[in-house]
């Protein structure tokens, strides 16, 4: 893959984690999450931070499959005899 392929899927997937980490943040507040019971160990600032990376991680795969999609041939498969 050369760098404008990588640029074409990890820049809208960074914007869209910007934009998803400002509302998810602006409704939920850090220290009221909750894993199996007990309350993070982690400062705020850690969970803004894994939060975006998540949602980088989940938007940039996203534009990974629609990029793998567009560049699949399209039609049934021509067989050689």
């Amino acid at each position: 893959m050369n760098m404008r392929t990588w640029l074409s899927v990890l820049w809208p997937g960074f914007l869209l984690a910007c934009v998803l980490e400002l509302l998810v943040f602006a409704l939920v507040d850090p220290s009221d999450l909750r894993w199996g019971g007990a309350g993070l160990e982690l400062s705020r600032q850690a969970v803004y931070t894994y939060g975006f990376f998540a949602f980088w991680a989940l938007t940039a795969a996203s534009s990974a499959l629609t990029l793998a999609f567009l560049s699949a041939p399209s039609g049934p498969a021509k067989q050689e005899e």
